[in-house]
């Protein structure tokens, strides 16, 4: 696949496929795509525009917008790791443990279930009041602080302007609907499709991917492995929308990683759809997550607690999780809710290598390190100058 430069855009020089997407919408902004990927759909309330985007950003990275200003959007979603955190459960302020992994934001704007089990949470803008303001868990710890939060924005020097140029036709106004549609519309603009495979499949180039990542595609769409039934389709999820998409796609499913005391159970917090349905038979179900940069966002699952991707091939294999003591222990595979798909496989050493190999693939690297997707703020700036970011990024 070959790359145009286009730029510079909000201040930036952006590598993008010279077969990008032509879609525009009334205020200018161009998707920065190849020509064979839709765009993800906008909502009527809130077109793109490039300011709006440039100032999403900042607002992203910008520790502010937390109680004890420490905690940013970016302190659970760090671009050299996908947009994840490497953490098994994220924390908030005052050290709070979150009750999910952090999910990646490699083309969210795709995902019409933007949480693991709420389906509710359906759009970018609204998503975006849960971390600021959420209370079980505290995330940014913003609740009832929004006036506080509102006067901060207002005294820096970039935020004033920038709402004013990104928001004309509400005034420049600092307030909730500015805010979230301009993180919605940053978010939105994470666009991740050029992986080796990507190379491979859509632009043509025979060389992209290894022997072994091919050996891996040819098993991960096998029936043997059932593993592109839920992992389907251009984003590999079963949860997909794009502006010309006739409907929605949702899924949510139980793959078997906990089954308490043969009971059914799922840990306390972390019960899944039936959170939100009241159903027995939505416990343990969970949002297909997509596997687009996989390999960059362990540790897995719901809760973080598979470790690697060979681990989730062990999982997967065994048709469930065993947990052989403790709290939590049972047998997985024997959950009644258990997806119908997950009947388990053997893999031979070098076929879970293969489909490693393959799974690696889809990492997007130029992604991981995209300026236009970075953080704006100077060091010394106070955005992120008492910034608490996770310990270690791989």
């Amino acid at each position: 696949m070959r790359y145009a430069l286009i730029g510079p855009i909000a201040g930036l020089a952006l590598a993008v496929p010279s077969t990008a997407s032509a879609d525009l919408n009334d205020l200018g902004f161009r998707w920065l795509m190849p020509a064979w990927l839709a765009p993800p759909p906008v909502p009527d309330d809130n077109p793109m525009r490039i300011e709006k985007v440039e100032l999403g950003r900042h607002l992203f990275y910008d520790a502010r917008l937390s109680a004890d200003g420490t905690v940013g959007c970016v302190s659970c979603h760090v671009q050299e790791q996908a947009f994840t955190d490497g953490r098994a459960l994220s924390i908030g302020v005052f050290d709070t443990e979150a009750a999910r992994n952090a999910p990646g934001l490699a083309n969210v704007g795709y995902n019409p279930a933007l949480t693991w089990s709420n389906p509710h949470a359906d759009t970018l803008e609204f998503q975006s009041l849960f971390p600021l303001f959420g209370t079980e868990p505290v995330e940014m710890g913003m609740a009832g602080m929004e006036q506080e939060l509102f006067a901060r924005l207002t005294a820096d020097d970039y935020y004033p302007d920038a709402f004013a140029t990104a928001f004309p036709e509400h005034d420049g106004t600092i307030d909730l609907f500015t805010i979230t549609r301009a993180l919605g519309a940053f978010q939105r603009s994470m666009i991740s499709v050029d992986s080796p495979y990507d190379r491979y499949k859509y632009g043509g180039d025979a060389s992209a991917m290894t022997p072994a990542a091919l050996r891996g595609e040819q098993l991960f769409f096998d029936h043997r492995f059932e593993c592109y039934h839920c992992h389907l389709g251009v984003m590999f999820t079963d949860n997909l929308q794009t502006a010309r998409s006739p409907f929605v796609e949702t899924a949510f499913h139980n793959n078997g990683l906990y089954n308490i005391g043969g009971t059914g159970a799922y840990p306390p917090g972390a019960q899944g759809l039936a959170e939100f349905t009241g159903r027995d038979e939505d416990i343990g179900r969970f949002r297909t997550p997509s596997l687009r940069n996989v390999a960059m966002t362990a540790p897995y699952m719901h809760d973080g607690s598979i470790e690697t991707l060979r681990e989730v091939i062990d999982h997967y294999a065994a048709g469930g999780r065993t947990i052989a003591e403790g709290p939590f222990s049972g047998v997985g595979a024997d959950h009644p809710n258990k997806s119908g798909l997950l009947i388990g496989f053997k893999a031979t050493e070098q076929e879970v290598n293969d489909l490693i190999a393959f799974l690696e693939s889809l990492t997007d690297e130029r992604f991981l390190t995209n300026p236009a997707y970075a953080d704006p703020w100077p060091e010394d700036h106070p955005a992120r100058a008492n910034r608490a970011m996770p310990e270690e990024v791989n």
